[in-house]
């Protein structure tokens, strides 16, 4: 065993996973030399979502931890599906979550040697052409419990399955005209072994290749000859791929075969380890029903912050870190389950309080004069960036005699433990002064209009003795030194708490109020100026992110979530 890639101490060993343990039990008995290798093999054909970045962060995550190496390799065996804007998106997904890869390979490098593995296949008679279509496959394959029936082509001569075999690689090929088979056993209780389909014609150019190429092979069939010319030692999946596991070792011991290797058949083989996927309640993970949910427009795009993928996470203002504590905080098991999305909030809340800048904005504005304080004038107060962080430093808000503040915060006839503004009472202007409520105006309606208030000059924040104590802090923007802007408010994507398991079209249970648009919001010239990727918070209401559809002069943002659970309330 390599020195660099020794176990953990024995200390550590409770808070491993379990693909963690497998990973020790093979350094302990020297496999693979001592070699730690590991991959993410994404397919180029959407967007990464948070259930990948379980996956990323154990393939990257386990050969860090142990000094291995994870490359990252795109199953691009399907060009009809698959494009360039995934694969760069996917790329910039991996670096922000903060993983590096040593390698990029992609499956399509090894069309070459998988071709020739196939013929090989065929000459020995491990797999032939099937001309049937694709009804008459399935309904040969039989059940689990019942033995499948044999394609009438499966015993045709090892010339004429090379022949055809040859033909389906040409631009007269026509798409499921035929499709290459491995010949196993319909008979075996694993439906994966009843003669799976190896390869097939597709006529789509492949973004890589061109048209050199007019079939291509299954995901069983590449995947795991892939993890085998890379030299990976730790091939890490989901639970699904179970199942799949006698094929995966099945066609390795094939490739074994057909380069020579008889003796010491386990030698460098790859280890498929299968751990549970990440499920969020009030979303759907199928990349399927991601693309219905773009194609047809019911969001914005691939980074709608309503979406589950990580450009969606990002323009909403999670931050990669929150993302990494939350999956490393429910853990790696096997088996399913249904994750809160209040433990991925919690974990957001948690992160983003270290890092946030706290700024001042206004949602549901009310216009408050300082009755006292001199016309034309404004002061700047010192407002501290993060309390959390003595390093970030602080910024300036102008304070004059015409502010915004929330609407919710004044009551004219207020309960007895309502602690913001009501007439007769003091309450502080965060930063600034204390301030005593006199009166207020209405229009016809009786909608409140304008507040009046006087200041206390004497009770600045800073000034020495200004701490006097009153029960309530309120935030405020000044009327003449902000900005308005449009606040994008966002729920439950979805109004069952698991719409993957409900029997019903998902698109019947989208939630439509899901989005909330406010466009009189004021907020203070300083966070205007803040670009998308800095986290704020909005002091008293929550965490935010200016979005890129806005600018300095306009700004948009988005809310990340709220200073504290309240979505939980709103249910009961």
């Amino acid at each position: 065993m390599n020195e660099e890639n020794k176990p953990v101490a024995d200390e550590e060993k409770k808070s491993i996973s379990f693909v963690e343990q497998f990973i020790e039990e093979d350094l302990a008995e020297g496999k693979n030399g001592g070699r730690i290798q590991t991959r993410f093999p994404p397919e180029p054909n959407g967007y990464l979502h948070i259930g990948h970045a379980k996956a990323i962060c154990m393939d990257f995550g386990a050969a860090e931890k142990y000094n291995g190496i994870c490359n990252l390799r795109f199953d691009d065996t399907n060009p009809s599906k698959e494009n360039n804007e995934y694969v760069d998106n996917i790329l910039n997904d991996i670096k922000w979550l903060g993983f590096k890869w040593n390698n990029i390979y992609y499956a399509s490098d090894y069309f070459e040697k998988l071709w020739d593995f196939a013929v090989w296949m065929i000459k020995n008679d491990h797999a032939y052409v099937d001309e049937q279509t694709s009804e008459e496959i399935a309904a040969q394959k039989g059940t689990p419990t019942t033995p499948g029936t044999a394609s009438p082509y499966r015993n045709r001569p090892v010339e004429e399955s090379l022949e055809l075999f040859n033909k389906m690689n040409t631009p007269e090929a026509v798409e499921g005209s035929m499709v290459l088979r491995a010949k196993l056993d319909m008979a075996n209780p694993n439906m994966h072994f009843r003669d799976p389909i190896i390869y097939r014609i597709i006529q789509t150019p492949h973004h890589r290749t061109g048209t050199k190429w007019h079939v291509y092979p299954m995901y069983d069939f590449a995947h795991g000859q892939s993890d085998f010319f890379e030299g990976v030692t730790h091939s890490i999946c989901t639970l699904e791929f179970v199942p799949h596991r006698p094929l995966y070792n099945l066609f390795i011991d094939y490739l074994k075969e057909m380069n020579g290797e008889t003796e010491n058949i386990n030698d460098n083989r790859p280890r498929q380890i299968e751990f549970n996927r990440l499920n969020l309640t009030y979303t759907v993970m199928s990349k399927r029903k991601l693309h219905t949910l773009v194609d047809e427009g019911l969001v914005a795009g691939w980074d709608d912050p309503r979406m589950p993928t990580l450009c969606g996470m990002r323009r909403r203002g999670y931050s990669p870190e929150s993302i990494r504590n939350f999956i490393k905080s429910i853990g790696y098991t096997k088996f399913d389950a249904l994750n809160d999305m209040a433990l991925l909030e919690a974990s957001v809340r948690e992160d983003l309080n270290k890092k946030a800048t706290r700024v001042s904005a206004v949602l549901d504005p009310v216009k408050l004069v300082i009755t006292n304080y001199p016309d034309g004038e404004s002061e700047e107060m010192e407002a501290i960036n993060n309390p959390e962080d003595e390093n970030a430093g602080s910024h300036k808000i102008t304070f004059s005699k015409n502010l915004w503040i929330e609407r919710a915060d004044f009551m004219e006839d207020a309960p007895k433990k309502f602690f913001r503004m009501t007439p007769g009472k003091e309450v502080r202007l965060k930063n600034a002064y204390i301030v005593m409520c006199t009166g207020c105006t209405k229009d016809a309606d009786g909608n409140i209009t304008e507040i009046q208030a006087t200041y206390d000059p004497q009770s600045k924040s800073g000034l020495e003795g200004a701490n006097r104590k009153v029960k309530g802090t309120l935030h405020w923007v000044s009327a003449d030194h902000c900005k308005q802007a449009e606040v994008r408010e966002y729920d439950r994507l979805f109004n069952v708490e698991n719409p993957s398991a409900d029997e019903r079209d998902f698109r019947e249970l989208i939630n439509p109020e899901s989005k909330k648009v406010m466009t009189n919001c004021y907020v203070e010239d300083y966070a205007a100026n803040l670009k998308p990727g800095e986290y704020l918070q909005f002091q008293r209401i929550g965490y935010f992110m200016a979005d890129p559809d806005g600018d300095a002069s306009h700004p948009v943002y988005n809310k990340t979530v709220g200073l504290k659970d309240t979505w939980k309330k709103m249910q009961k």
